[in-house]
Order: structure tokens, then sequence, then C-alpha cells
């Protein structure tokens, strides 16, 4: 939080930029919900000390939500964007998320989402929509997140979709956004390895040569609707290649792939994968992905299983949580611009803090017992953490001591 710029004017702070980014933080953290909860859940001497601690200051007093609201309408995105990117280059460093990658690739799944809905215009970039004699005015955001098998959704790139301004000859949208996403996400992470999880909108040329150019792989969801020709031609060599063809048996469900490879996509070629799934009372369901790696019966089943399936991470473990689990992600928390996109920022940084504190080893270790045993589950944990916070004091000196003898904190397999 220290190397965030601070564009206030240096002599007149009385509290410094990361003093007010780790109450924002812990706000979210708490998931107290508003920022005006922060002005009553906050204001003990514990909790002002403890944010001292957390964020290396020594202020007094605890801020107060307009102070916050104030610092987050002048911060720059940017700035908060890059503290989100180091903060992901560290696990990938430390290669703590290398046992989640599938075909030595990180799992990156990209979607849109709601963020707010007015019924009068909220500013010149807000997007438009009728529903009958009423007009609705929104805001969507296009977010990059790193998915693994364990139930984890770490932001790590996000594009805001929103018009030029008011009345535009076209509105903005995911695709748009995605042409803005693609080398913002390159920038922060040059050198990863990635597989790009998408939906179906995203099969296209322009999608499939952005993903070439930047040396990812993608795999995206399938269906006869979004590229008829692709499709057509997937079921043509079925029959061809009757050889490509793979059956097993996944916790009773039993599944049969087909694939072909090497499908013309205008000036791209694609692969597609086909699963049958029939469960034990007969049922059968139908899946499909077309990805830009080529698949054999070794491969196969990764594919489809361990990146395909994974895409809805982003929606169950990611937006559905921050919108239905505390976090209150559709709450207007500022009607500014700016500083509306800059608490969507710390709420997904705090997502990240809490996802790798109940995923990881630490607190199962201490006491041999796990999260659920601990707090009663991952929603009650805020509890206790804000409460903790509240009336008891972080021991310096024992975490300089722990930390002198070293720790390592394993995440969780499942």
């Amino acid at each position: 939080m220290q190397k965030v710029r601070d564009p206030r004017d240096p002599e007149r702070i009385e509290f410094p930029a990361a003093f007010l980014l780790s109450t924002g933080i812990l706000m979210f953290l708490a998931k107290l919900g508003a920022r005006r909860q922060a002005k009553f859940q906050f204001d003990r001497p514990e909790m002002v000390s403890n944010i001292n601690t957390l964020a290396g200051t020594n202020v007094e007093k605890p801020a107060h939500p307009d102070t916050l609201e104030y610092f987050m309408r002048r911060v720059s995105p940017d700035d908060l964007g890059r503290t989100r990117a180091r903060m992901v280059r560290q696990l990938v460093r430390k290669r703590a998320l290398d046992r989640f990658r599938v075909q030595g690739r990180a799992l990156v799944a990209v979607d849109a989402t709601g963020v707010v809905v007015y019924t009068r215009r909220h500013c010149d970039h807000c997007l438009t929509q009728k529903r009958g004699d009423v007009t609705l005015y929104y805001h969507l955001v296009l977010e990059a997140k790193l998915v693994t098998s364990n139930g984890m959704a770490l932001s790590i790139a996000t594009e805001f979709i929103e018009n030029p301004g008011v009345d535009p000859d076209k509105q903005d949208c995911e695709r748009k956004a995605f042409a803005r996403l693609a080398p913002r996400l390159k920038r922060a992470f040059p050198q990863m390895s990635i597989c790009m999880l998408l939906d179906g909108l995203y099969l296209g040329e322009p999608v499939m040569r952005e993903c070439r150019e930047n040396n990812w792989a993608f795999v995206t969801t399938f269906k006869e609707g979004s590229a008829p020709e692709v499709w057509r031609e997937f079921k043509a060599l079925q029959d061809l290649c009757p050889e490509n063809c793979l059956t097993r048996t996944r916790k009773g469900v039993r599944q049969e792939f087909r694939w072909a490879n090497d499908i013309a996509f205008g000036g791209e070629t694609v692969s597609a994968i086909e699963c049958i799934e029939t469960a034990p009372d007969g049922t059968v369901t139908r899946f499909a992905w077309a990805t830009s790696m080529y698949v054999d019966r070794h491969n196969v089943v990764s594919i489809a299983n361990d990146a395909g399936r994974l895409r809805w991470k982003i929606e169950n473990e990611g937006f559905n949580e921050q919108k239905n689990g505390g976090y209150n992600l559709e709450h207007a928390y500022s009607r500014n611009e700016r500083a509306a996109k800059n608490y969507y920022l710390l709420l997904q940084i705090a997502h990240m803090i809490e996802t790798l504190i109940c995923k990881g080893s630490l607190l199962a270790r201490m006491v041999r017992r796990t999260l659920k045993q601990i707090t009663g589950g991952v929603r009650a944990f805020s509890q206790y953490l804000k409460e903790s916070l509240r009336n008891h004091l972080i021991d310096v000196q024992n975490v300089e001591r722990a930390l002198a003898r070293g720790i390592q904190i394993r995440l969780a397999s499942a």
C-alpha cells in the first residue's frame, strides 16, 4: 500500500495513503457493506493501533469515511491495479499456484458482470437499456480472474465497460473491453503462460488472434449457434476420425469424449471437443469447447475437465461470492466515477486476501482444526476477524519471532 502514489498536498496530509487504503480493505474484509459502517465499527483504540501495525503508519485516530472518500476520488485506479498485480506476482514467483496449472498454463477466466444500476443517468459514461417505458443506466466491468481447481478466483486485471459519452453511436461492450483488457493483462504479466477460459461470445477471429499474438492458449464454450460453419465441420470430422474418441468414468458418470483438430476459422484454426455425459439415472448432458491447443487422447480429459469446466469459477467463487457473500459488490460505494472504480479494486484486493487466508494452512495448522470448525465457515470468518481487530492488539514481537523462525503457508488442494 505504501507504493501507491498519493496525489494530495503533502503538507496537509493527516492520514497517510497506506492507512486509508488499509482501512478500505478492512472495510471489505469485515463485510461492513457500506462506508458509514466503518465510522462506527472502527472507532476503537485497538482497531486504530492494528491498522497502524498493518499499514506501517502512526495515526492517532480513525479516518472518517469522508476522508477515505476524498482520497479515493483522487488516487489513480491504475496505481491500485498495479498493487493488485504485485500481489499476484508474489504468488507466481513463489510458485504457490504452480500445481493448479493445466498443460503448464495458468487458468485465467474472463467474464463481465453488472456493478450498479440507476433509474437516472449517473454519469456521461453510463450504459443504457430500455425496459418498456423505463430507461436503466448501469455500469458493467470485465474481469480477468486466475481460477484454480480448489475454488480460488483471484482478480488479476479489470476493464470497466463504459460509453465514451452521452448517446454514442454504438455502446461499449464486452468484446470492445476485451480488446483493451488483453494488452493491460499482457503488460502486467508479460511472461506468464496463460490459458484463457472464455464464453462462446468471444469465439471470433479478433479474440483468437489476440490470444495467438500474446502466446496465450484459450478454451471457449462452443455451441452450434455461435459458429455454425465450424460446428458443421467439427461434426463432419467426427465421422472421418472415429479414432478420436475416449470413454471414461468420473465420479460414477460416464464421459464420452470426441474431438477434432485443425478446423479452419477464417484466418485462424481451432480444435473442438465434445463431451457426452451419462449419469447413473440415464440423464444425458452434452458439453463442447473450442480450443487453440492440439487435442489428443493424452490431454483431452485435462483440457475439458480441468480447464473448460473451471470457467464457472469466475461466476461462483468470483462474482456470486462478491455479490451475495457480504462484499456487497452491487452497492454504490460512491457516485463519483473514479472513487467507485477504486472501491471496486479495493474489494478485489480484499477478496484475494480472504481467499488466501481461508484456503491457506496457517489457521488449521495452528489449532489443528479446519476453518469451519474454527469460525463456523467462510462467511462467519469476517465477523471473527472484525471483532478480533476491534478488541485485541496485534502482538508485533510475536509476529516478528514467528517470521524469524520461518513460516510456510500452503494452499489447500480442495
